[in-house]
């Protein structure tokens, strides 16, 4: 039988117990929520849990009225709601009142578990751990954990408060930012990366794409000869791959998010504050504008632009280009299910 409540903290791996408990006038404070229940500020909230699974020092959401049954029900601590279902609450529970009930469990979320934000140190060490490899022209700035196996090539140079994970290989050149994180056997080549990147395990930077020519029953193999960038405040999902540019740079903008399993080819331009979800394939040329969304297995064909702000269903073929929301309502490219 399922136990009522989370797991105790010290069941969960390190990297993704809770920092500290919570109290009810902290969570206020942070998200802003009106809590009808005053005398409910001092309770002390722990972890997150499913409405279902919630206990005592848990905190939930609901933002969908067909589930408000389940509210009457719940042995949470504390949940977010909308004004509408604030009146169905019962009268132990600290209802959390607000227009947007899971961003505000997602800012909770965040502040107990911070740590769960990007990849940890296998090894739970500092510095440089026996078995790695590092070159003696690599620059590595204080602070930097690189643990077991992983290999840092010529002039590499990696910048404060970076983790290199185990048996990652960062490439002669590259150079990595300040508080970043790279996952174990990830590879990174030709490549600049910002600050505060979070690069997932598995995940290949900087290789060469397919850039080939036919030429009289054979393939003419053209050289890749520029880097990938990637710009502060990314997120690359594990077993993604990233090539290098041919004639310019492969460019991911600030703040994107990539997800696991996505190929990105040469000289792509993605803007800033992208999300591009699973197996999306993106040809060679392609440039995506900023705040752009690519749901799961979207495939861009070759030198395609998509505009600004656009948002390419799921399992779409996208071979033309796709105007921005600031150019009219046909912004969403539709997926191959569901056309006619």
């Amino acid at each position: 039988m399922r136990s009522r409540g989370s797991p105790a903290a010290d069941t969960y791996p390190a990297a993704v117990r809770p920092r500290a408990a919570l109290t009810i006038a902290a969570i206020v404070e942070l998200t802003g929520a009106r809590l009808p229940r005053q005398d409910l500020r001092q309770r002390r909230i722990r972890n997150i849990a499913a409405l279902a699974d919630a206990g005592a020092a848990d905190i939930c959401f609901l933002d969908d009225a067909t589930r408000a049954g389940e509210l009457t029900a719940t042995h949470a601590g504390a949940c977010f709601l909308p004004p509408r279902l604030a009146p169905s609450a019962p009268p132990d529970l600290a209802a959390l009142v607000t227009e947007e009930p899971y961003r505000a469990f997602v800012i909770v979320a965040r502040a107990l578990f911070p740590d769960a934000l990007r990849p940890a140190s296998l090894f739970e060490g500092a510095g440089r751990a026996a078995g790695a490899h590092v070159h003696a022209s690599a620059r590595i700035e204080a602070g930097v954990t690189i643990d077991p196996l992983a290999a840092i090539g010529p002039r590499a140079e990696i910048g404060a408060g970076s983790v290199i994970g185990a048996g990652a290989a960062i490439g002669p050149d590259v150079r990595i930012g300040r508080q970043c994180a790279i996952g174990p056997a990830a590879t990174i080549l030709h490549a600049l990366i910002g600050d505060r990147v979070v690069v997932h395990p598995g995940v290949r930077i900087g290789q060469a794409g397919l850039g080939v020519l036919p030429d009289a029953g054979r393939h003419l193999e053209m050289p890749q000869t520029r880097r990938v960038i990637v710009q502060d405040n990314v997120e690359i999902g594990a077993n993604s791959t990233i090539d290098r540019g041919c004639i310019r740079d492969t460019v991911i903008g600030e703040g994107t998010k990539i997800d696991s399993l996505v190929q990105i080819a040469h000289d792509v331009a993605i803007g800033r504050h992208c999300l591009i979800a699973a197996q999306a394939g993106i040809e060679a040329g392609v440039t995506a504008a900023d705040f752009v969304i690519m749901r799961g297995r979207v495939g861009v064909a070759e030198g395609v632009t998509i505009g600004e702000g656009a948002i390419i269903g799921g399992r779409s073929s996208v071979k033309a280009d796709v105007r921005g929301r600031a150019a009219g309502k046909s912004n969403v490219a539709q997926s191959d299910e569901d056309r006619p």
